[in-house]
């Protein structure tokens, strides 16, 4: 799959275990988002953004919570100065998910990588 595939996507109301994705598939799913790693005990995946401003970094969280809110699937944001770390994970399946990476893939088109 590739990265515009996976952005192409829309994210679905998921519950429950057999929505999690497989180890295997995760690994295959995370190459084509460049940048993003695993994060302690493959739970969630995640990735730092860099900016030159606090101003820059706020209006990129901005951007990315409308997404969120349009996907209805929110990550877990940290905002720095000149930074701002993203993880997903879907909390009703306890792990990943599919949406977790279409939204990956829709904040890496939003940062314009």
């Amino acid at each position: 799959m590739k990265i515009n595939e996976l952005c192409a996507q829309t994210c679905a109301a998921l519950k429950g275990k057999p929505h999690q994705i497989a180890a295997v598939r995760a690994h295959e799913l995370l190459a084509v988002l460049p940048g993003w790693e695993f994060g302690s005990g493959e739970g969630d995946i995640r990735k730092q953004f860099k900016f030159p401003d606090f101003v820059h970094a706020l209006a990129f969280v901005n951007a990315l919570g409308w997404i969120a809110e349009q996907q209805n699937h929110h990550p877990d944001l940290e905002l720095g100065w000149g930074r701002v770390l993203v993880r997903f994970s879907t909390h009703d399946v306890g792990g990943l998910s599919m949406n977790d990476f279409i939204c990956a893939a829709k904040v890496e088109a939003l940062s314009g990588n």
